[in-house]
């Protein structure tokens, strides 16, 4: 992996900045409280996306331009989260925002299929080596859930096997021990619901491991082995604290899958970020199956299921009834699908070169800023992805990383005075790039407006 260290020395300049003349939030977005005041009424906890609560109210966007955006109230903020990773180009691409251009006076759905997603699924399976055949979805979500699906339909098989803590979307499978936490932890990871209302069938059908493990997910293979469908992984689980699997993990879940008759299920709706082949091209590792969404889109609603065309044969409606039927009103609708080639197009060897050379900068800067304080922390992740951790335990899995109270006041303290000096992140402490970012000195970033 390029990891941009080469860059010379003298150009490793601060990449954010301090403002100037600036109130506080949430004193310094008052039309954003108006509209969440009006959101209220109408939706409820004034929310219709968990994530992007913040405690008193969510800043609203009124747009965006390179790796900046603009709120209602005039104040300008550099985004280091990037709409939750998925805009890797950041806002008005200019390729992407020609190509939807040219394409909304043509159409923006139909009830038929489109050139446009038969040209950006050759330019993924091209870029996948794993990946013979693509079927396109709305969103990362409903990729997760079909490739689950594929993977039991190829199989005849009832049950997953997912990592706990890590996050694959909102299908209730999907979900399970997604926020296990030490009051229901055993030595072995149960199968914890996620939603009040989640059936003890769904929990029944999906088996939880630890990360990282060889040994528990050899140990689960053999009692459960001939009942498993799939085992489903993202090789660098944001949720489960951004960190990077193991090559020898890996590989020996694949080998331990395939021996059982079971399907390695990759979920790459965020780690496609981390290269131009993704995470799989990093590690070297050929998933049976593999979930895409966030970056592929250019900016708009998309997911993906992509695979050996063995098993993406399930889809196949040809020969009457497939063995799993699958559609969608606004599936590989062309406005994505045009939007999606050019942000792709765009993501060059070049690209993310530049991406690892300013995710290496501020990780080492920010765990050399935690040792020069004398302050628990380490900061996590690969190429444009980073997160921050305050602990002093060895980072291993999700129960490592686990925040305790005052961990999680300090990553509040830590969100809300980045806010406070215009950068966005995630309040758990999750950061992504984007391509319009620099490291240039902060005399020559735009001032801030609040």
């Amino acid at each position: 992996m390029i990891t941009g260290r080469e860059a010379p020395a003298a150009s490793r300049r601060p990449l954010f900045w301090e403002p100037t003349n600036m109130s506080t939030y949430p004193a310094s977005c008052p039309r954003s409280e108006e509209l969440f005041a009006r959101a209220r009424k109408v939706m409820p906890g004034g929310n219709t996306r968990t994530t992007v609560f913040i405690d008193p109210f969510p800043i609203y966007a009124e747009r965006g331009e390179g790796c900046r955006m603009w709120d209602v109230d005039g104040n300008v903020y550099y985004d280091c989260i990037n709409n939750f990773t998925a805009m890797i180009h950041g806002y008005a691409q200019p390729e992407a925002v020609a190509a939807v251009q040219g394409q909304l006076p043509l159409g923006t759905a139909f009830g038929a299929p489109t050139q446009s997603e038969i040209d950006l699924a050759e330019l993924l399976v091209a870029r996948l080596p794993s990946v013979e055949q693509i079927r396109f979805a709305n969103s990362g979500t409903e990729a997760v859930m079909m490739a689950i699906k594929a993977a039991r339909a190829f199989t005849d098989r009832p049950k997953i096997v997912k990592i706990e803590g890590a996050y694959h979307g909102s299908y209730d499978f999907a979900e399970v021990s997604l926020d296990s936490s030490p009051q229901n932890w055993g030595d072995m990871p149960a199968s914890t619901a996620y939603a009040k209302g989640t059936p003890q069938g769904v929990l029944s059908d999906v088996i939880v491991v630890p990360f990282n493990d060889i040994e528990a997910l050899k140990a689960v293979f053999h009692v459960h082995g001939w009942e498993i469908a799939g085992v489903l992984i993202d090789p660098m689980p944001n949720r489960a604290g951004l960190i990077p699997a193991r090559r020898d993990y890996l590989e020996a879940l694949v080998e331990t899958a395939h021996a059982a008759g079971a399907l390695v299920i990759f979920d790459e709706v965020i780690s496609f970020r981390l290269g131009y082949a993704g995470a799989q091209g990093l590690w070297n590792i050929a998933p049976d199956l593999t979930a895409l969404g966030k970056i592929i889109g250019g900016g708009f609603p998309v997911g993906a299921v992509a695979g050996r065309a063995e098993i993406m044969a399930v889809f196949d409606p040809t020969r009457g009834k497939p063995a799993l039927p699958h559609g969608g009103t606004f599936t590989a609708n062309p406005v994505t699908m045009r939007a999606g080639l050019a942000a792709m197009g765009a993501l060059t060897s070049k690209a993310f070169a530049h991406l690892d050379y300013l995710g290496a900068f501020l990780r080492d800067g920010t765990n050399a800023a935690f040792e020069r304080h004398g302050l628990s922390g380490r900061c996590v992740g690969l190429g444009s992805l980073f997160r921050i951790h305050f602990t002093g335990n060895d980072i291993v899995d999700y129960r490592s990383v686990y925040p305790s109270a005052t961990e999680r006041r300090k990553l509040n303290l830590l969100h809300r005075g980045l806010l406070d000096r215009g950068v966005l992140s995630a309040s758990y402490g999750l950061f992504a790039l984007s391509t319009p970012m620099t490291d240039a000195e902060p005399s020559s970033q735009p001032s801030m407006t609040r």
